[in-house]
């Protein structure tokens, strides 16, 4: 904690955000040697909650303390990082620009307009809507030099504000997560999270090393890239973080990422994640979203099924709520 109050900071939600166990889940699976518990960083109420606040408390710290007016970022159309940076940049009393990408192949309404999209305008964000296949990074760097030239001040991230910069905000959440195991007298064999743009697995894998702990307790579902892209680059930023921190080095074998739930694409349904997320509701009346979550969830249900999971075993919700409106067809069916 001392490293992390070096960095700049503005406080978007109420910390620690709780772990509950998941009893009716463990029933209906008839768990043998193995208890389940979630950690519940969908309960944020900034924005209509999500794991990127956590991201955002440093980037924004960072922005204001630079001096910046307004915040850019990127992501595809229905990005839940964009949302919450709409969200956390309006409190902050930012601009925000998002650079939005269609890299999911659909053009429905349902995809097209609601969902986040829907929140991005109602929270006062620029949105640029970019084509499938754009380079949005350089995008947003045309926009920032254009602000420039106007006078003002931008400050950029990247796709889900997974910068090390950002993945500081989980590793306060390895930390909260160390300290809520101290209290509750257990200790979770597995962390599990969903692997989009990395941030969240390398946050907490460089935040369990930075404590003395192991970073194999983490693993991660790839919902985005190929395992071994996914696998160099959560590699690469966890060990950019403890840099960041000042010392440590992660070999390959500490980033633990399985890849079989990530379906034929990016953002693209599978049957495994429609049933992961209707047992969760059913089960436990929580919502988990399609994109991360969801997919992650059912590779949480196929381990606990196949016993690759076993002992104490925390899932971390990571929000995204908003998301599910924009998949009513996929749930209609």
């Amino acid at each position: 904690m001392s490293r992390l109050n070096r960095f700049p900071r503005v406080r978007l939600f109420d910390a620690p955000t709780p772990i509950q166990q998941l009893t009716r889940i463990e029933a209906a699976l008839a768990l043998e040697g193995a208890r389940l518990f979630v950690k519940r960083d969908d309960l944020m109420g900034l924005g209509g909650g999500g794991n990127k606040l956590r991201k955002l408390e440093f980037l924004l710290g960072e922005a204001l303390a630079q001096g910046c007016d307004t915040f850019i970022t990127t992501g595809a159309r229905q990005s839940n990082h964009a949302r919450l940076s709409a969200a956390a940049a309006a409190r902050m009393g930012l601009a925000a620009e998002l650079m939005l990408t269609d890299t999911v192949p659909r053009d429905d309404p349902a995809y097209r307009d609601n969902g986040n999209q829907l929140l991005d305008g109602l929270f006062g964000a620029t949105v640029h809507h970019l084509p499938r296949g754009a380079d949005a990074l350089a995008a947003a760097r045309i926009r920032a030099e254009a602000l420039r030239a106007e006078g003002r001040k931008p400050y950029m991230v990247g796709a889900g504000g997974s910068s090390p910069v950002g993945a500081l905000g989980y590793v306060d959440c390895a930390n909260e997560i160390r300290a809520q195991e101290a209290e509750m007298g257990l200790k979770f064999a597995n962390v599990i999270v969903a692997n989009g743009s990395h941030g969240t697995h390398a946050g907490l894998a460089a935040g369990m090393a930075a404590a003395g702990d192991d970073p194999r307790r983490v693993s991660s579902f790839t919902v985005l890239a190929a395992l071994d892209e996914a696998e160099r680059g959560t590699l690469a930023l966890a060990n950019e973080t403890l840099a960041l921190l000042g010392g440590g080095v992660l070999d390959a074998a500490s980033i633990r990422i399985d890849a079989s739930q990530r379906g034929a694409e990016y953002g693209i349904p599978t049957e495994a994640m429609l049933a992961a997320v209707r047992l969760m509701a059913r089960q436990e009346g929580l919502l988990i979203d399609p994109v991360y979550s969801g997919k992650a969830f059912a590779g949480v249900l196929a381990g606990l099924a196949g016993g690759r999971f076993t002992g104490d075993v925390l899932f971390v919700m990571t929000g995204g709520t908003p998301g599910l409106y924009a998949y009513q067809p996929a749930f209609a069916t």
